[in-house]
């Protein structure tokens, strides 16, 4: 079934309130305030049951200039509109003001009303209509039925409704994004029933005992009751005027410009990438950095408009923008906003949402520009790659895509198959439906393969680089998560990139090689360890024999032990493997003969002091020679 939201657009006292009173039989007037002025000054809503069978929402709007922000709250989400000009007035300042806000939030359909016809005669009512057309050439509502209709008597209004349902039979109902969504536009406390919130669900659907989300505030609730044309219903679902009755909420963390939406859906904003239309009737110069008020949803919050490209916008022009906002926002690309100056306080343009969620811009100008331009096209596949590489490392899930694309999940899916197969993404966690942009992992990859080429000019008797050495390294490494760590690694290795052993990371061509200086360095270290016995110098006494080249020996000896040429028996001591063989089968047969030994009689066997003696006796127990038996030690095994 379709589902349609009409609203009300036009000037004060234009007779707004009266016509949806003759339609419906509801006064949307109902604060006492408004009664005793006679004004609309809140947003009203009631229900309107076409001849046809068809339920129409109804939005009734203030007309006066001082509540245009809340106009603007009631025109989002709304499928079509009843412009409402007074017969006995004509186009007036909110006339044209409401007319361009409905424009710059893509409002396509409308009815024009005539009202007050009893209070003038036929011919002045002629001439206003011939006005009316006059005025609405140009704009979207050109060549719409224009209904001259008395609120007092009845006089038009079967026309009026009739052309309303022609109306409302033309409209194609907008595919939504799948995540439900509804912009509160009013928050009030039941007795009896607690919290309650209208909106206009404008994407999703609602259920009775849901768990839902208010965003920007991020406070958490359960669907208790739900009501749509004032009847309780088990589901609402997208284009529906709804009112939902919540469970454990506080009235006070919930107002006007909130968007109840499913848990985690959306993301709270402080920058929105937009394009921007600037109003011919704005009359001067629009400056970067300009402060104005940003309407979006039903949320109005103050804004710094940063521009792209230019340093200022003519009337009529548009242009690529990001907003700088004072308090964050929850969107979803391809909503539309209307902007407002600072001061005075007039509409001065609108325009689209492209990214809700970008950076601050800080690569070049042309790059910048080329996003804005794929972002504001029809070409979803080129959307999806550039949000995905604004995502970087970390990757995007397909939820948050839908958001930032505004394409809905149904088609991202079959969008996101093709994207894989043709490796513009890559699938990095399909339980999170996780995605990388192809471009960004083949960076990574690059980044990998240069960090690892580095560690080996930078240590070249180290032959490979420990797995989380290089995943600490800072910039990207440090960002990515261990799943496309590992899927890039596996690749590389695949591909005859990278050697992978165990923790270690190296190269395929790379091989410890020796210069002829190395090389005798290496020489004359073998020397000294094999010189030294079962005393050789200590890692200490070593490094200051050779004063200028102490990082030399170093690494000689990390490869040395790697090789296995000499041997590590503690911190700081070093044996030679053929000095260390040979005091090992000694000290076996001693073993084999005595049973047992000591530290006293592996003493007379070696002529070693204790600093020797203790270290070499635990390196053994290590190796799994010997085992201690209480301050002895006894072979493992007689063979």
């Amino acid at each position: 079934m379709k589902h349609i939201v009409m609203g009300t657009a036009g000037h004060v006292d234009h007779g707004k309130t009266a016509l949806i009173k003759r339609l419906t039989g509801i006064d949307t007037d109902r604060l006492k305030e408004e009664k005793e002025r006679g004004i609309t000054i809140e947003l009203g809503f009631a229900s309107l049951h076409l001849p046809g069978g068809t339920t129409v929402g109804i939005v009734d709007v203030p007309g006066h200039e001082r509540f245009v922000k809340n106009m603007v709250a009631g025109a989002a989400g709304i499928d079509l509109v009843a412009m409402v000009i007074a017969a006995d007035e004509g186009v007036m300042p909110q006339t044209r003001e409401h007319l361009q806000i409905c424009t710059l939030l893509g409002i396509r359909r409308g009815v024009v009303v005539v009202t007050k016809t009893d209070m003038v005669d036929p011919d002045w009512l002629e001439m206003v209509q011939d006005d009316i057309r006059t005025f609405l050439q140009g704009t979207f509502l050109e060549g719409a039925p224009v209904v001259p209709v008395s609120s007092s008597t009845g006089e038009g209004i079967a026309g009026l409704l009739s052309a309303i349902e022609k109306s409302v039979e033309e409209i194609k109902e907008t595919q939504d994004i799948g995540i439900l969504r509804i912009p509160v536009d009013r928050v009030f406390t039941m007795k009896g029933f607690g919290t309650v919130i209208t909106g206009t669900l404008i994407s999703g659907s609602v259920t009775l005992g849901d768990d839902v989300e208010f965003f920007p505030v991020k406070y958490r609730a359960k669907v208790r009751g739900i009501q749509v044309h004032n009847e309780a219903v088990k589901t609402a679902e997208a284009g529906q005027r709804t009112a939902v009755n919540l469970q454990g909420t506080d009235r006070e963390e919930i107002e006007r410009g909130t968007i109840l939406a499913t848990p985690g859906a959306l993301k709270p904003s402080l920058r929105l990438d937009c394009v921007y239309s600037y109003l011919k009737s704005a009359g001067r110069k629009l400056m970067n950095r300009t402060v104005i008020r940003l309407h979006a949803g039903t949320s109005e919050v103050m804004a710094r408009l940063v521009l792209h490209g230019r340093d200022f916008l003519e009337p009529g022009d548009d242009g690529f923008v990001q907003f700088v906002l004072e308090k964050p926002v929850a969107v979803v690309a391809g909503d539309r906003f209307v902007v407002r100056s600072y001061s005075p306080v007039t509409t001065i343009g609108g325009g689209v949402i492209v990214d809700p969620l970008p950076a601050k811009h800080k690569k070049s100008e042309t790059e910048t520009i080329g996003d804005f331009e794929i972002l504001a096209d029809e070409d979803p596949l080129r959307k999806i790659e550039v949000i995905a590489r604004r995502a970087g490392i970390e990757g995007i899930t397909a939820g948050m895509l839908a958001v930032r694309t505004g394409i809905s999940a149904k088609r991202l899916s079959k969008l996101l198959e093709g994207m894989f197969s043709e490796r513009r993404l890559v699938l990095i966690d399909r339980d999170e439906q996780r995605v990388l942009s192809g471009i960004v992992y083949e960076n990574f990859k690059e980044w990998i393969i240069g960090k690892i080429s580095d560690y080996h000019r930078e240590y070249p008797l180290r032959e490979a680089i420990a797995r989380e050495e290089l995943r600490s390294t800072p910039g990207i490494g440090s960002a990515a998560g261990p799943k496309i760590f590992l899927i890039a690694l596996n690749d590389l290795e695949k591909k005859g990139k990278i050697v992978v052993e165990r923790e270690m990371l190296r190269l395929a061509d790379h091989a410890v090689t020796l210069d002829v200086d190395m090389g005798s360095l290496r020489e004359a270290l073998s020397r000294i360890y094999r010189d030294g016995g079962l005393a050789p110098p200590t890692a200490r006494e070593i490094a200051a024999m050779f004063p200028d080249q102490k990082k030399e020996v170093a690494s000689l000896e990390q490869l040395m032990l790697r090789e296995g040429e000499i041997v590590r028996i503690s911190e700081d001591l070093n044996f030679h493997r053929e000095v260390l063989a040979k005091l090992r089968e000694d000290y076996k047969k001693m073993l084999i003969r005595d049973g047992e030994a000591t530290p006293a009689t592996v003493r007379e066997l070696t002529g070693l002091s204790r600093k020797f003696i203790i270290p070499l006796m635990e390196y053994f127990d290590s190796t799994r020679l010997t085992m201690r038996a209480g301050d002895k030690r006894i072979l493992r095994e007689r063979t």
